[in-house]
């Protein structure tokens, strides 16, 4: 507030000294009035350079302030202060003692970290063998599944331009340290494909006839997993790169929540038909993203850790978003409005790869696949 203030200041100034320029302009020049002219144009050229580095400032910490949580959102400091809505599904009892899933991969060969530590470093993993073909599994289920809601398949660049990596609202909230950078052509790596279809529609109008819009996206994701030192070091369920199927919608500001709840019910509706017990959680305000105004998420019962694990998330950024990219949509009384945005996970590969191992592991080390996913593949069981 206090550089707003003084930015207004220094612009009364600046527009009063050229209203004065102008007014000598139009007099008989002679040697006081080309002297103060000359006085005038530097004092507004200096002007405006000060007006400019306070207008980045204030942009700046405008761009630091978060969405605003909707009313319905559980107030709360933490994750501790998420609520759990519904479990779903009956959690497997096995006659044996489960293995984590990286154990079966390994006896399997499905899945090497220990060659991927070879050459990456630690936080990356090799799929192999039917694990690979379950994943594009997943894949053309996610797609066959939602394309009939109207989803438009995408497949987004991986890069992003820092001005469009602001837009979308992750850079202040991680400081930059979870994202990859390549500074030598300004470009940062997309942590999901929600950050390069959001930024599709920058500076274009709608028409309230189009919306919503919706996309679903596969990419290869990368994240540095900055904030996570020691947790979940083994394995490939926190890792560096790892593949997803994302949602994502352009809504009318008094549809959008409606449109979240579609999101979550398509992420339940997935779940479901892989059978795999899960619980949605509430997440509170303390715990929002810096883009969310409303978020879901989607945990995954794991039985070697005997606990659930988060492998989606929906989230309604309202215009928040949308504002920084100046996305808006025509209405029929021909006004301009800005529009809602709203991102959900689909699957993200990795983790449900991990939650179909343990929950669909045998006593004689092999997984059975799940019966929606057979149709994709030549084969019921991985021996």
């Amino acid at each position: 507030m206090k550089i707003d203030k003084t930015l207004r200041e220094y612009q009364k100034k600046y527009e009063s000294w050229r209203a004065v320029l102008n007014q000598l302009s139009r007099s008989k020049p002679d040697k006081e009035i080309i002297k103060k002219a000359k006085e005038l144009k530097f004092k507004i050229k200096s002007q405006e350079t000060a007006i400019n580095e306070l207008e980045e400032k204030r942009k700046n910490l405008l761009l630091q302030i978060p969405n605003l949580p909707l009313d319905e959102v559980p107030i709360g400091k933490n994750e501790r202060d998420n609520v759990v809505l519904k479990e779903v599904g009956e959690k497997p009892r096995f006659d044996f003692k489960p293995k984590d899933y990286l154990e079966i991969t390994e006896n399997l060969d499905l899945i090497d970290v220990k060659r991927a530590a070879k050459v990456s470093g630690t936080r990356f993993g090799y799929l192999k063998k039917e694990a690979v073909l379950i994943e594009f599994a997943l894949v053309n289920f996610a797609f066959d599944t939602l394309i009939k809601e109207k989803f438009i398949p995408v497949i987004p660049p991986v890069m992003l331009k820092s001005k469009m990596a602001r837009g979308m609202g992750y850079l202040e909230q991680s400081d930059k340290e979870e994202a990859y950078y390549l500074p030598q052509d300004d470009l940062y790596l997309i942590g999901t494909s929600e950050q390069s279809i959001g930024v599709m529609h920058a500076d274009e109008i709608f028409q309230e006839k189009e919306l919503p819009k919706r996309y679903l996206g596969f990419s290869t994701c990368f994240r540095r997993e900055a904030g996570s030192y020691g947790k979940d070091t083994r394995g490939i369920f926190r890792v560096h790169q790892f593949d997803k199927v994302e949602m994502f919608s352009f809504a009318k500001p008094e549809e959008s929540k409606k449109e979240h709840r579609f999101f979550l019910e398509m992420e339940e509706k997935l779940m479901q038909a892989l059978k795999i017990p899960y619980r949605v959680v509430q997440i509170c305000t303390g715990d929002l993203g810096r883009p969310a105004a409303s978020k879901y998420d989607i945990e995954t019962w794991i039985p070697s850790e005997n606990r659930y694990r988060e492998t989606h998330s929906t989230s309604n950024c309202t215009d928040f978003q949308a504002r920084r990219l100046n996305i808006r949509y025509r209405k029929k009384n021909r006004s301009l409005d800005f529009i809602h945005t709203i991102n959900g996970t689909a699957f993200a590969i990795g983790r449900t790869l991990i939650a179909i191992i343990e929950n669909y592991q045998q006593k004689d080390g092999s997984i059975k696949v799940p019966s929606v996913l057979q149709k994709y593949l030549n084969f019921k069981v991985i021996k």
